[in-house]
């Protein structure tokens, strides 16, 4: 494609050079350059693209696109080879979204696009959008924390909302694919940092706000604003479905030129969702006045469910056959995954990691089960969000019988200290039936081994995950083996 073909949208304030070459590939990773390839030279939160324009330059890039002119020149001055275009842009996170998408051949125009934002639910919401229409024979896309898929076709992950250039490659294999609708993870990082600019989504989906993130976005305000920027930015002709029970479910719509559908369990809405039974088999659920059987638990589920229905709807889809389709549906992996075991204990893993996510499993576990003895294990993640460590020990100490503290993906931290901001949140109560195992898988077995008959565990934090990150490095660890292994103890005893 050429260059000026790439650069159009891309808010170009000057080129040096010629803009009618033939760019073969781009990239925002100079590990990723080629001959031929354009580079672009991105300011992110952790490092600076401008490094490395210098091993861009050596791996045989044909343009360089950058905003800094002090790091263009400082990585001239070490290059002697023959001199690339150089494509200057007032902004270089908004130049490389809107050029992925000019050199994919604005690949999600081609898509039914979806994409859901809020702190908790949505995983398991474009989880089961993605197999309820592929349930239906529409070929779909997925681009969610756990896993890509284009079609059948499994890419794994690394981020909630990938970069620019990976969304818009992997939304033209979807179009290449014959693919009609694409379900997307949209995170409030992934909208402060303009990966999902260019993008044409036909439904916004606004799941719930509660305490995330504020080790990046400082403060819940400017958390509140990146996750209504991506409604604010919707155009008229799509559709924005809303949570109006969270308090917050209007303020993400207010200034939307989409149209506005809401969604309660509490409320008058244009869908409305209520919990007739509930087992650990599932919910019967009455949606808009017709009852369906569903295999998920918990009032969040029932959310989580109504998100997808309405989303559904919204797409074309008629509502019986919808509702007959979700009776099927299974969650996402990690989410309330229930594994039963000698003398009746119940080991319930969920990714459950925010302080409203943990109530609202705990409160579902303990609706079901109340009489039964609840353990809760759990951990908080290093480098992330501290204020939010004392809070899950007050959730822990509200709802579980017995508590059991550990690590979950301690990164730089020492386990001990985050363990140790954990235990302020704790009351004189809430210590006394609380002890402290920093390894995880000492802390299950514990768990395990002195549960009471019929006991009830949660496994907080990990769910789908098969690893811990200590240090800067990813060892492998799986919940499920840890718990089948324990099992396997003590039904040979």
């Amino acid at each position: 494609m050429k260059l000026e073909n790439i650069i159009k949208n891309a808010g170009v304030i000057e080129v040096r050079g010629s803009r009618d070459i033939e760019i073969t590939d781009i990239c925002n990773d100079s590990r990723t350059v080629t001959p031929g390839a354009i580079f672009i030279a991105v300011k992110g939160h952790d490092s600076d693209g401008h490094a490395y324009i210098g091993k861009a330059l050596a791996s045989g890039a044909a343009a360089i696109v950058y905003e800094d002119e002090e790091a263009l020149k400082k990585a001239a001055s070490e290059y002697s080879g023959s001199a690339p275009v150089l494509v200057k842009v007032g902004n270089s996170r908004h130049a490389v979204a809107m050029m992925a998408a000019d050199f994919f051949g604005n690949p999600s125009r081609k898509l039914n696009l979806v994409g859901i934002t809020g702190t908790n639910g949505k995983t398991t919401t474009v989880t089961l959008l993605y197999r309820l229409f592929m349930a239906q024979g529409y070929n779909c896309g997925l681009l969610s924390t756990i896993a890509n898929f284009v079609g059948i076709k499994r890419i794994e992950t690394t981020n909630t909302t990938a970069d620019p250039i990976t969304i818009n490659r992997l939304m033209s294999e979807m179009a290449d694919a014959g693919c009609e609708f694409c379900f997307m993870e949209v995170s409030s990082i992934g909208v402060e940092q303009e990966r999902i600019a260019g993008l044409d989504f036909k439904v916004g989906i606004f799941s719930n706000l509660t305490h995330d993130h504020l080790d990046y976005h400082k403060t819940f305000a400017e958390y509140l604003r990146c996750k209504k920027l991506f409604f604010d930015n919707l155009p008229a002709t799509a559709t924005a479905i809303t949570n109006i029970d969270d308090k917050n479910g209007e303020v993400m719509v207010q200034n939307t030129k989409a149209k506005v559908v809401r969604y309660s369990c509490r409320s008058i809405a244009d869908h409305t969702c209520r919990i007739m039974e509930e087992t650990f088999e599932g919910m019967l659920l009455k949606i808009d006045g017709r009852e369906t059987w569903t295999r998920l638990i918990g009032q969040h589920n029932a959310y989580n469910i109504l998100a997808v229905y309405s989303t559904a709807i919204a797409l074309g889809a008629a509502p019986e056959e919808t509702l007959v389709a979700i009776s099927k549906l299974e969650s996402a992996p990690g989410r309330l995954e229930v594994i039963r075991g000698p003398r009746n204990i119940s080991v319930v893993i969920d990714y459950a990691h925010t302080p409203d996510a943990m109530e609202n499993v705990l409160k579902t576990l303990k609706d079901i089960d109340g009489g039964k003895e609840l353990i809760c294990l759990f951990g908080c993640g290093g480098d992330r969000d501290k204020t939010k460590r004392p809070e899950m020990a007050k959730v822990a100490e509200d709802y579980a019988d017995k508590i059991v503290v550990t690590s979950d993906n301690s990164r730089t931290e020492r386990t001990e200290d985050i363990m140790d901001d954990i235990r302020k949140g704790f009351s004189s109560k809430g210590l006394a039936k609380a002890i402290f195992i920093a390894d995880r898988k000492e802390a299950i077995r514990t768990a395990i081994m002195f549960a009471k008959a019929g006991a009830v565990i949660l496994l907080a934090g990990k769910g789908h995950e098969t690893y811990q990150i200590i240090g800067t490095e990813h060892r492998h660890f799986d919940e499920r083996e840890v718990v089948a292994e324990v099992f396997n103890i003590i039904s040979g005893e």
